[in-house]
């Protein structure tokens, strides 16, 4: 079984804290147990290694930086005051992954066609693997890195293959903590999405603006991490969950819908108190559930863990303890009734299906 997780922020976390992906968790965690990082953005849950133990083959890698207005401290370095910053630090993200392939090509390696995720997944076939590397879907997490709509044409060429406008609000789209439509901007930036070939991410939109993106974006369409609005409750930020009219329409499109496994999503009102146990991977399995009921099949939900963005173990629903745990989910589901194949279609087999629809041939 492959695993695919839509949603992880790794060049943010190697540009804030120097965390190495090609270590173990327990690595990373050992070397960071004296330190604040923690603090900041809880223990990791990625390392090469869990990658491989997991069968994680393809994740959805982020380039991400925040606007000044929502810098969380000194330690929060990744933030921009303007479109000029805010791409020079996209690039800065860009560079990481760069340098990664470079000094890494055993271990990680860029998809931006259908014959690179077919190399990558031939690396995978089998119980013992032969040449597993994982691969990397390079997803923009808020536009304002693209200064003129017309530049996503120079975002394509340097191998971005996803493109979410809004983490917050940004210069195209309301966002997470600043709801609103699509700005008209942002309807230009859409036009050229579409001409291009860049797929779009509703994540952290508004669902006013996501539908009138649905309804106007004819390209391919997902949601990398987030989790169904009717579930997730007492959010500061409601923008983060997505309404059933959203992920109806998004299913209609051929979309795919990424689950996030962070525990506010889960618990309403949940404080670090609550301790893990507040939600398991039975609770991820009913929030995969209510999109498969909400759709009619199992084709459009996925895992998009949102891993190490802005928090780690401490939480996560109980149950997880690296992305190497992500199998589990499969047996919660297999428990409401899932057959096999659902189960592989919802832990990789959909977001491949929604990549070969993505990626030139």
């Amino acid at each position: 079984m492959i695993v695919v997780d839509g949603h992880v922020d790794l060049a943010w976390n190697v540009l804030t804290f120097g965390r190495d992906y090609t270590r173990s968790v327990e690595q990373t965690r050992s070397l960071e147990r004296e330190t604040d990082i923690p603090v900041h953005n809880g223990h990791t849950l990625l390392g090469w290694p869990e990658w491989v133990d997991g069968r994680v083959a393809v994740v959805f890698a982020t380039l991400f930086a925040a606007p000044e207005r929502h810098r969380y401290g000194p330690w929060d370095i990744i933030c921009y005051q303007n479109r000029a910053e805010a791409e020079r630090l996209y690039r800065q993200n860009l560079d990481v992954y760069n340098r990664l392939l470079e000094e890494h090509p055993d271990k990680f390696v860029r998809i931006t066609s259908q014959p690179e995720l077919d190399q990558v997944l031939a690396g995978w076939a089998g119980d013992e693997p032969s040449n597993p590397r994982l691969g990397l879907v390079l997803l923009m997490e808020g536009a304002d890195g693209v200064q003129r709509p017309e530049d996503v044409f120079n975002w394509y060429d340097q191998g971005l293959r996803i493109l979410g406008p809004s983490w917050a609000g940004t210069h195209y789209a309301g966002g997470t903590y600043e709801p609103g439509p699509l700005t008209p901007a942002g309807r230009e930036l859409l036009q050229h999405m579409q001409e291009v070939g860049l797929a779009l991410d509703l994540s952290h939109m508004s669902d006013d603006g996501a539908l009138e993106a649905l309804d106007m974006y004819e390209g391919v369409i997902l949601i990398s991490h987030s989790n169904p609005g009717k579930l997730v409750k007492g959010l500061e930020n409601p923008e983060r969950a997505v309404g059933d009219d959203v992920i109806r329409l998004m299913a209609e499109r051929g979309g795919v819908m990424g689950i996030t496994t962070y525990l506010p999503f889960f618990v309403g009102g949940w404080e670090p108190e609550m301790g893990r146990s507040a939600a398991s991977i039975d609770d991820v399995a009913i929030h995969i559930d209510y999109v498969c009921q909400q759709v009619g099949n199992a084709d459009h939900v996925a895992i998009g863990t949102d891993f190490d963005g802005g928090y780690g173990l401490d939480k996560t629903v109980d149950g997880l303890d690296s992305v190497a745990d992500l199998r589990l989910i499969g047996d919660a589901l297999h428990r409401r009734g899932y057959s096999s194949a659902q189960v592989e279609g919802i832990l990789g087999g959909n977001w491949l299906r929604l990549l070969r629809r993505a990626l030139p041939e």
